[in-house]
């Protein structure tokens, strides 16, 4: 059997279901946003580099630019049956993932060397001592294989905990890496990354793993091919896939406070729905790094629209919860009527994102009473947006032709 072909035939059967969307989602007038936004940036940060600020934090910046070095993810297009009609070639599968592992590796270096290039005018404007550029290019590729390897490791590991251990612990060596690479001279830091680097290596010998993780893997794949259908989901009607369920308690009371009646249910399976899938960690994770930038930002203008975009990516991710129960048959048994599912969605649309508007605001409480008034408005320009994204949903449901029962 020949599996570096094999391999291939998946990847293009794959993206040849994928790529009848694209032309739709084109046409959704994602183009025309993209181009407007990438218009926008390039004057913004023409602007920036012009007039850069006296106080302006360029290491910390460069930081958040660059720890996605520790971003690993691999596509081997496995599925279930392969865990009984692949396993007796399980001695040679390595020949399959050779492909996986160099794509996994290489695209996440384009783009993480793109966001490096970009970035570097401003860098070289605003430190007192840049590092050459060639030797931190040629440090990020090296930092990038040596997570990548770490984290194919962590897919192979027998131990769900181990796994999660030092998935955590690669960021945080990405942290401390690049960290020492901006703050300290070169004679200084990269004998210590060299010497962590190494000892990481080794320190990835000591859990048991598997020649090949099946069950870790084919669930691995399934919840990033979700994850494409996904996004695709957005802007198009697509099938659903399978979605990866992960209990998080400590989120739970998100839903106590809802009432058990035919007009809480709908939402109660909302909240459950958003607590136990991907979009509450995505949505974290944007509102951790929004309010990261909207501190350092904001004493601007630029701070009150990066306020707001964030506002805006994040109601994306709470509003995908929509695709979720579209196509649930029990949602068909159980009286609960459209409008009312409409309505229950829209309220929780709401009730999410809020409270995110609010903490993200935060920040510019520090202007302290100078600028109140421009941080009220700034507040109800939040606002505003969250009604906004309310009222996009409104009229998409019904151009879904969900709520035909009100007819």
């Amino acid at each position: 059997m020949d599996l570096q072909r094999l391999h291939k035939e998946r990847r293009v059967a794959f993206w040849g279901q994928v790529l009848p969307y694209l032309g739709y989602v084109i046409q959704s007038g994602l183009a025309v946003v993209f181009g407007f936004a990438l218009i926008a940036f390039a004057a913004w940060y023409t602007s920036l580099i012009m007039h850069i600020p006296p106080d302006l934090p360029i290491r910390w910046i460069m930081l958040i630019v660059a720890v996605p070095v520790a971003h690993v993810s691999f596509r081997t297009y496995l599925n279930e049956a392969d865990i009984v009609f692949l396993r007796p070639q399980e001695h040679a599968m390595h020949q399959y993932f050779k492909s996986s592992r160099i794509r996994g590796v290489v695209y996440k270096i384009f783009g993480l060397l793109l966001l490096l290039v970009i970035a570097w005018p401003l860098y070289i404007r605003s430190d007192t001592a840049p590092k050459p550029l060639l030797l931190t290019i040629l440090l990020f590729v090296l930092l990038k294989l040596l997570f990548s390897y770490g984290g194919w490791q962590e897919l192979r590991m027998v131990s769900r905990g181990a796994s999660m251990g030092y998935r955590l612990l690669r960021w945080v060596l990405a942290v401390l890496l690049v960290a020492a690479w901006l703050w300290q001279p070169p004679l200084r830091s990269l004998p210590f990354i060299l010497l962590v680097g190494v000892v990481y290596v080794l320190v990835l010998r000591f859990p048991v793993k598997l020649l090949v993780a099946w069950e870790n893997l084919i669930r691995t794949e399934g919840i990033q091919a979700a994850r494409v259908m996904r996004t695709l989901g957005w802007f198009v009607d697509v099938p659903a896939l399978t979605q990866r369920v992960t209990p998080r308690r400590w989120l739970s009371w998100l839903s106590g406070n809802i009432p058990w009646d035919k007009r809480g249910a709908y939402r109660y399976l909302l909240f459950k729905t958003f607590v136990r899938t991907e979009p509450v960690g995505m949505v974290i994770r944007l509102g951790i790094l929004g309010l990261l930038i909207i501190w350092i930002t904001h004493t601007s203008w630029i701070g009150i629209a990066v306020y707001l975009f964030f506002i805006f990516l994040i109601g994306v991710q709470i509003t995908s919860l929509r695709q979720y129960h579209k196509d649930s048959l029990w949602l068909q048994l159980y009286p609960l009527p459209a409008h009312i599912r409409r309505a229950s969605f829209l309220d929780f649309v709401v009730r999410l994102l809020l409270p995110v508007a609010v903490v993200l605001w935060l920040p510019f409480l520090l202007r302290g009473t100078e600028g109140l008034i421009s941080t009220l408005l700034t507040l109800a320009g939040g606002v505003l947006v969250v009604y906004l994204v309310r009222g996009a949903q409104a009229k998409k449901w019904r151009l879904d032709g969900q709520d035909e029962e009100e007819v």
